[in-house]
């Protein structure tokens, strides 16, 4: 009778349940690592350093960052894109909030089918929409142009005159961004109680007061949010006036983002451009703590 021999398992069979899983995560660790992970660092790395293009560089400490605070076109760009992130809290993100409050009214029927039309727009490709507004807003043969013409009001150069560039960026965001405001207001709008809605008319509360002292308060987290999209998506603004005024005239509508390409890809200063990349970085996040703190963010459950 033969003797069976036992042989020891191998490292794979004795551990491939533990690493199993690993394996199967590890390219999207691998990829963020690569392309996302490295680059971050590397550029901040880079912003330390004084060269153009690929050749040598040489250390230039916090200059490129004391740079900004001397020159004119970057204090102009966050000027232009500060105006846009104004126009995004205070102009689309109100709008959006009417808009919500319509649809999730009782008056109104086929709640789904605007939902779905306000939602297009977001998905659509920013050069699109450039080429599409750039029809919209010509002086001369455009069609904003051409309906405000039958109240008598004269041609405006919407992308041409300084005082009109952006404001023309805006509407162009009330048509691409109110539609994903509009849902996330409706996503609050849904979180309230009707309840509550009825208990205040009850006490004789009218609309007014009942979306003051009841919706506006209970939306306080939805508004939050809402504030700190707006802010990070206007500090992003780069294809439309990239495609349709290349920052112009006179800079009047060059942002953050298109100056630190044309810095980048244009002079090749790499250094400087990532210094104003990381600038860009703490203006959003010193603008989404100063929200946070003025709505209350920080605090806990029981405070």
């Amino acid at each position: 009778m033969q003797a069976t021999v036992l042989t020891r398992p191998s490292w794979w069979e004795r551990n491939r349940v533990k690493v199993a899983p690993y394996l199967f995560i590890a390219p999207f660790f691998l990829f963020f690592l690569v392309f996302t992970a490295w680059p971050i660092l590397e550029s901040f790395r880079l912003s330390f350093y004084k060269g153009a293009g690929l050749g040598e560089k040489t250390f230039y400490g916090l200059g490129n960052y004391a740079r900004l605070f001397g020159d004119p076109r970057y204090i102009k760009a966050v000027i232009n894109t500060t105006y846009y992130a104004a126009g995004s809290i205070f102009i689309i993100s109100p709008l959006a909030l009417l808009v919500a409050l319509a649809i999730n009214s009782r008056y109104v029927r086929w709640k789904d089918f605007f939902k779905l039309a306000l939602f297009l727009p977001t998905i659509t490709s920013s050069v699109v929409i450039a080429l599409m507004f750039s029809l919209v807003l010509d002086q001369r043969y455009g069609l904003l142009n051409a309906f405000l013409g039958n109240f008598g009001i004269p041609p405006i150069g919407w992308l041409t005159t300084r005082e009109w560039v952006m404001p023309a960026f805006i509407l162009m965001g009330i048509w691409n961004w109110i539609g994903i405001n509009t849902l996330y207001w409706l996503a609050g709008l849904n979180g309230i109680s009707r309840e509550l809605y009825e208990a205040a008319r009850v006490d004789g509360a009218g609309a007014l007061a009942s979306f003051r002292y009841i919706t506006l308060p209970l939306l306080k987290p939805v508004t939050l949010f809402v504030i700190i999209q707006a802010i990070n998506g206007s500090y992003h603004l780069f294809a439309q006036p990239f495609l349709l005024t290349g920052g112009g005239p006179a800079d009047s509508s060059l942002t953050i983002t298109l100056y630190l390409y044309n810095q980048g890809f244009s002079f090749l200063q790499f250094g400087y451009a990532n210094a104003i990349g990381y600038s860009m970085v703490v203006i959003i996040l010193v603008l989404s703590l100063l929200n946070l703190l003025l709505f209350g963010g920080f605090r806990t459950t029981g405070d």
